[in-house]
């Protein structure tokens, strides 16, 4: 199986201690976020895990422990995107994400580090000319760390409207996504770098950008020697191209603070949950209650045949 650590949430930011424990001990325990007391455990065997896919904004905390993922398979998804603290009130600034990039493209390769400039929004103060500026900095700044850049717009979910209700922050247009969609492909070539889009209904082939998969199939097959019997996930919408997954995160977590998250809806909320989380607990949030209904995932390999 795959694990998806996590759209929920940033675990190699804020609980990478309590992740790395999770893998010790060889399972984890999650909530199922529409029933609170169903509970399902998910084993972190490297015998039934095929891989590992961290997306986080600043995994600077798992760097120097990432001996203790030996036995383990992974990827990082690293965002990087130009915003202040008035849009990303928590996140590090872009120069020291960007030493962080390479310190982590360094210890696992270049092909296990894909960049997310991601969502793209704009503003009254940030324009398209705005993000190509950052967009070509960044990029020349990772040449040779990276092969792969992910870029999306934002999608304004109901959750994300409420979170930036008061703020000039709005969707690109078509002809803005376009713009920048073009400019990107025609940048990011020049530092080794290809650009794909996440789960955009727009059509950005004659711009040069191929629809990507955030859970990638080929990437994982290249990481783990074989292919994959597995096909697209179905708990995602129909534009993204992921393949299945087990997320092991859970929403209102992530200590970030961008004014755009779809994740996190309530701060009160947040910090209550932060308040519960214990390094040694089973499960991100709490513990188990004598409530709870516990269902231990069938889990295998997805393993077809060896590539190599």
């Amino acid at each position: 199986m795959i694990i998806s650590a996590s759209r929920r949430t940033d675990i190699p930011a804020f609980y990478s201690d309590w992740f790395l424990n999770r893998i010790k001990e060889g399972f984890v325990d999650v909530r199922n976020p529409m029933n609170y007391h169903q509970v399902s455990r998910v084993s972190l065997r490297p015998d039934v895990i095929d891989c590992i896919v961290f997306w986080s904004k600043n995994p600077k905390p798992m760097l120097d422990r990432l001996d203790e993922l030996m036995d383990c398979k992974y990827y990082f998804q690293f965002t990087i995107s130009p915003y202040d603290t008035t849009i990303e009130k928590a996140v590090p600034g872009m120069n020291s994400m960007v030493d962080t990039f390479k310190a982590l493209a360094d210890k696992v390769g270049s092909n296990r580090v894909v960049w997310r400039y991601d969502p793209i929004l704009l503003t009254d103060k940030i324009d398209v000319q705005y993000h190509l500026s950052n967009f070509y900095a960044i990029a020349k700044s990772l040449e040779g760390y990276t092969k792969r850049c992910v870029i999306s717009f934002i999608d304004l979910y109901k959750k994300t409207r409420k979170n930036i209700a008061g703020t000039s922050i709005r969707e690109p247009n078509e002809r803005e996504m376009h713009e920048m969609a073009s400019a990107m492909c025609s940048l990011a070539p020049s530092y080794g770098i290809k650009v794909e889009s996440c789960a955009e209904s727009i059509d950005l082939s004659k711009d040069g950008v191929a629809h990507g998969h955030c859970i990638d199939k080929d990437l994982i097959e290249d990481i783990v020697g074989y292919k994959l019997s597995i096909g697209k996930d179905k708990n995602q919408r129909k534009e993204c191209g992921c393949v299945g997954s087990i997320d092991i995160g859970q929403y209102n977590t992530c200590l970030h603070d961008c004014v755009y998250c779809y994740a996190n809806y309530n701060k009160s909320v947040v910090e209550l949950q932060r308040s519960k989380h214990y390094n040694d607990s089973t499960m991100l949030v709490g513990s188990l209650a004598k409530d709870d209904v516990v269902n231990e995932r069938k889990m295998s390999l997805l393993k077809d045949y060896l590539l190599w």
